[in-house]
């Protein structure tokens, strides 16, 4: 299916669902979502992105914002513009953290982001997610010397993970639960949580698989490193978007299923997890999983935890 047919499903898609298909001709102003009426009154939207969530969502060595989730974040782009019918609208890139990035949702700093932020029951209460977009297991990068191979092995070393991420809470979990005795490291974002082990600071850097890989594949000597360990949990990453703002969800959410249904969303994957991609033209070999083409076949937003 050509990129020109994808977008017209999406588009008839969204006519559908928000302006009713008896009433073709419903105008923008009558829309009750706050989001896109800020989005209109505004004059641009404001796009959150991650700064090295390699190759979800991240900045390249020219300073250019790309991944996997970021080509999904702006066929939603898309679709606003085709919503309120701008198709100029500017759209401005807004740097989050694993830190702010709920915080900034909540208080309107920006209007969405797509990136790696898991959808779980917790985070429901702050905030929505959309259907979605990347199915994980959580897992340890470590060097392939290093002599760890399962999580058991962490006694009397030093792990490290991103602040503000679950895998900072499985990893507290998993020290009181098996009563393991390791050291517990925090670091700003996945970059830095990176460079403190590759500086050897720590044995192993506890996070999301696809993020290990894309960790790895912007490193200077991947060969050294090996991702490993059974998987502490699954997790659904999905867009997030302000809470009670149906308008805006299902605009969000009939987006990602028209791109998946159709086909686009998996060649968008392939694009971004089994061909060289930059900054380094390394390819992460991280292929399809059943899990992902079930998804693809049947979109859903349902957390796992």
């Amino acid at each position: 299916m050509t990129r020109s047919a994808v977008i017209r499903i999406i588009l008839a898609t969204l006519i559908l669902c928000l302006t009713g298909a008896g009433h073709p001709a419903a105008a923008a102003d009558d829309d009750a979502s706050d989001t896109l009426k800020t989005i209109r009154e505004r004059g641009v939207i404001r796009l959150g992105h991650r700064l090295s969530s390699i190759p979800f969502s991240y900045i390249d060595d020219k300073g250019h914002v790309m991944g996997y989730s970021h080509d999904l974040a702006m066929h939603i782009v898309e679709a606003i513009r085709g919503h309120l019918r701008e198709p100029d609208l500017p759209v401005e890139l807004v740097p989050i953290t694993s830190g702010n990035r709920i915080r900034m949702v909540r208080k309107g700093e920006i209007d969405f982001e797509c990136g790696s932020t898991t959808h779980n029951t917790t985070r429901e209460r702050e905030v929505a997610f959309s259907t979605t977009i990347f199915i994980i297991g959580t897992r340890m990068l470590t060097r392939r010397d290093s002599g760890i191979a399962d999580f058991d092995d962490l006694e009397g070393r030093r792990v490290v993970t991103t602040a503000g991420t679950t895998s900072e809470r499985l990893l507290r979990q998993l020290k009181e639960e098996r009563h393991i005795d390791l050291t517990m490291i925090t670091a700003r974002d996945h970059g830095e949580s990176f460079l403190t082990l590759e500086t050897g600071r720590a044995d192993a850097f506890m996070l999301d698989d696809a993020l290990l890989y894309g960790e790895v594949a912007k490193s200077a000597h991947p060969s050294e490193w090996v991702v490993t360990g059974t998987p502490r949990s699954f997790e659904a990453y999905g867009c997030m978007m302000r809470k009670d703002d149906p308008a805006m969800k299902t605009l969000v959410d009939n987006t990602l299923n028209a791109l998946m249904t159709s086909g686009e969303a998996e060649r968008i994957y392939m694009r971004w997890f089994t061909r060289p991609i930059p900054p380094n033209n390394l390819n992460l070999n991280f292929p399809l999983s059943g899990a992902m083409r079930e998804l693809y076949r049947k979109p859903n937003d349902h957390p796992f935890q």
